[in-house]
């Protein structure tokens, strides 16, 4: 009997999927099923304050683990977008600066506060960071992102619905970075030779008169240069 039941505890360990404190304990899980031999990866799920390094990424201290906002995307802090009311063209030689990068972050403190937040991993990028789905008092992060225009879904393509419907209510409102002319942000990663905090504006106003894509609604004047009245 005594060996009967260590077989069916040590089985049982085998067959039972990890919970998700086991996850959290070790992102790096393995479950080995009964139904065959090859490994299945349980994807961890990440609880407890967090700091917000961007508008996309938070930081996980106590693990540490830096997590990323799933199928959004946000400028980087970095980045300039700039204002198109650009009025009196005479008195003014260039659009005003936005800084897409730190507002974007702001918002993203501001929704999570210091509160905590559950990050549910469900991919990994090809900089092997964790991409997860985060809420914060049962409200998706993403989501609040979104509504406020300072995200964007990551994809074009995108199947889910929900963000879609998010992204171009924030658009047809222009709220947050969709009231600027803002450089598509992979293209900015490609084409930005200074990453520092303390780029100035004038190199993302220069990147976005050679820009191959825009990610703000069109705007008439988006490549008008000032008239000159000196003719």
């Amino acid at each position: 009997m005594k060996r009967y039941l260590a077989a069916t505890a040590v089985l049982t360990a085998i067959i039972l999927p990890a919970t998700a404190a086991d996850l959290v304990g070790n992102p790096d899980v393995t479950i080995r099923r009964r139904q065959g031999d090859a490994p299945v990866h349980a994807y961890p799920v990440f609880k407890g304050r967090v700091a917000v390094m961007d508008g996309r990424t938070l930081w996980y201290p106590q693990y540490p683990q830096r997590v990323r906002l799933a199928d959004i995307d946000a400028c980087e802090l970095p980045q300039w977008a700039l204002d198109p009311k650009w009025l009196d063209r005479q008195r003014q030689k260039a659009p005003s600066p936005v800084p897409c990068g730190p507002l974007a972050k702001s918002w993203l403190k501001r929704t999570i506060g210091s509160k905590p937040v559950e990050c549910r991993v469900i991919a990994y990028g090809h900089d092997g960071i964790p991409q997860a789905r985060c809420t914060t008092s049962g409200q998706d992060v993403a989501v609040e992102m979104l509504r406020v225009g300072w995200a964007r879904v990551a994809s074009p393509y995108s199947y889910n619905t929900q963000y879609l419907a998010y992204q171009q209510y924030a658009m047809a409102a222009r709220y947050g970075m969709w009231a600027t002319y803002v450089l598509e942000m992979n293209e900015w990663r490609r084409k930005a030779v200074d990453k520092t905090l303390g780029r100035q504006p004038i190199a993302d106003a220069n990147l976005l008169a050679e820009r191959e894509s825009e990610i703000s609604p069109p705007f008439t004047d988006a490549r008008r240069k000032p008239r000159r009245t000196d003719r």
